[in-house]
């Protein structure tokens, strides 16, 4: 699919970081598109931003409030996507939406690991599903699941548990490529390509926080703080000394690092992402960070895990997510 103008496009997670310049990218050539996200607010900015410039006349922009994690909302979804955009066929589905939390077994309750993991997999899965009907109708197709570097490195630094998004982002990639096959035997105009991003300037830790504790507001519950207490101990650091105010400000911190201090925006990812789509790459990696590990990880899976394979990655990378 060398050229997106006049085809359909659904973008899950389409309010912020790259869903948002994905959308953006796709309707400035001219593709229709159907966003789904848990924000009506972010999808209306999103949307803003497309239609700023003047749309061609007749190009569909839509936006639908769904939880992915969520069957029925993914249904429901499909079925607005038909009647909204009017057709019975897709040709494009980026799976991208996702939120962390739930790293630790141990520091997390159960409910906020199994949010991530359902957001993050079943979203991914749920979603293909649904609009795997309308795809088959198209005269071609193209899947494209986020996974993540987290799809082939389950860390993000030798002290911070991970467990919940990797264990998710594993099964995005491989449930990837196993359609390869799948797809080629029994619908072979349909293509699927996996993207794994490296560390992307996205909202993603402070968005993350907001879902998975239901506060909007940027201060902290006391059960937030508390919870955020037992993750920075997690990580073998003396908590006893520390001020709930200075257990905010690392949260801030930390969602303001992830976000400005990125090798990699995100309307450079959503633009690799997109030129990956017309090359019909299955495997897509984000970033040089992401190159870069990629290697060193295939070159020695053995130390993937050990201190010094992450202090050698962030020297030649620049890295601080293990940081706090």
């Amino acid at each position: 699919m060398k050229d997106f103008a006049g085809r359909i496009a659904v973008v899950t997670g389409g309010g912020t970081g790259m869903g948002r310049e994905l959308v953006r990218q796709l309707v400035a050539e001219g593709c229709n598109v159907a966003m789904c996200d848990v924000s009506a607010q972010a999808m209306a900015e999103t949307k803003g931003l497309c239609t700023a410039q003047r749309l061609p006349q007749g190009l569909r922009i839509t936006t639908h409030i769904a939880d992915v994690s969520n069957e029925d909302d993914v249904k429901r979804f499909a079925g607005e996507v038909g009647e909204r955009q009017d057709t019975d066929k897709i040709h494009l589905l980026f799976n991208n939406a996702g939120i962390g939390g739930g790293g630790s077994m141990f520091a997390h309750e159960r409910s906020e690991w199994e949010r991530t993991f359902n957001v993050c997999w079943f979203g991914v899965y749920y979603n293909t599903r649904a609009f795997l009907p309308m795809m088959l109708k198209a005269d071609r197709g193209h899947i494209i699941n986020t996974s993540s570097v987290n799809g082939f490195w389950a860390s993000v630094g030798p002290n911070v548990p991970h467990t919940a998004y990797c264990a998710a982002k594993f099964a995005v990639k491989g449930f990837s490529e196993a359609l390869q096959t799948d797809l080629r035997m029994n619908a072979p105009h349909i293509k699927c390509s996996v993207v794994m991003p490296g560390h992307i300037g996205t909202s993603i830790v402070s968005n993350s926080r907001k879902i998975q504790s239901g506060n909007d507001s940027d201060s902290f519950s006391a059960k937030e703080i508390a919870q955020m207490r037992a993750r920075v101990a997690s990580m073998g650091v003396d908590v006893s000394k520390l001020s709930d105010d200075d257990i905010g400000k690392r949260a801030h911190e930390r969602a303001r690092r992830f976000l400005e201090d990125a090798p990699t925006t995100a309307a450079e990812a959503a633009k690799i992402i997109l030129d990956g789509v017309k090359a019909e790459r299955w495997r897509i990696l984000v970033g040089k960070d992401a190159e870069k590990l990629d290697r060193m990880v295939r070159d020695a899976p053995e130390r993937a895990y050990d201190a010094d394979f992450f202090q050698t990655l962030t020297k030649e990378i620049g890295w601080k997510l293990g940081t706090i």
